[in-house]
């Protein structure tokens, strides 16, 4: 992690017009083809779910500007990686939980853990050592497809996590497609940030 200097920060301008708004946050959904993935999942015995939540953090990583994040002492700062934390059912029962782990730099290997990590946990949440604002808070919905969703939070304008959900995937003119939903701080991101974010998910999966 490095903190940033505001000073020279190039986006330092719209930083500071959404600063002062008490809901700087705004929400988008978009459809995502997914064929490749749940192709690769199933031919490799992967779990699409923890699969997707790994090419999601991947894509993230790779837009410089999702990695900044604003805090509460008006810091600036920029990590070098993100964490992704995510929402998973209790086997048996209608209950979920709340994993955490890091990605790395394997899918395979990150489903592994990511299985492992769920299915030994104990508590509905875990802390690690990471910083709150490493993490990416994904959940998904896999019983009904979803056009949008939003998340219940505190209204924190310098929260900087985001949020990222999915419903039912569904066929498509012979594609797999999902409606990928995000919930977004625009004090740090644009709606161009999204769309490199766009592209780098579609490139990760094209390449399966």
């Amino acid at each position: 992690m490095q903190y940033i200097d505001k000073n020279t920060w190039p986006r330092r301008g719209h930083f500071d017009f959404f600063a002062p708004m008490s809901n700087p946050f705004y929400s988008l959904t978009f459809p995502v083809d997914v064929t490749a993935l749940r192709r690769y999942t199933k031919s490799h015995s992967l779990s699409f779910y923890y699969s997707m939540v790994f090419a999601v953090t991947k894509a993230m990583e790779r837009v410089e500007a999702f990695r900044y994040k604003c805090r509460a002492d008006g810091q600036i700062v920029y990590h070098q990686r993100l964490v992704p934390s995510f929402t998973d059912l209790t086997p048996g029962s209608d209950l979920f939980h709340i994993t955490t782990l890091e990605a790395g730099g394997d899918m395979a290997d990150f489903c592994r853990r990511a299985r492992e990590e769920s299915r030994s946990q104990t508590e509905f949440i875990t802390r690690g050592p990471w910083d709150e604002d490493e993490l990416i808070y994904f959940t998904c919905l896999p019983w009904f497809p979803i056009t949008s969703l939003t998340n219940e939070r505190d209204m924190v304008p310098t929260d900087s996590v985001p949020r990222a959900a999915w419903g039912r995937y569904e066929e498509r003119e012979g594609r797999t497609v999902l409606s990928l939903s995000l919930e977004l701080n625009h004090r740090l991101l644009d709606g161009v940030h999204v769309g490199m974010l766009y592209e780098e998910l579609n490139a990760f999966l094209r390449a399966l």
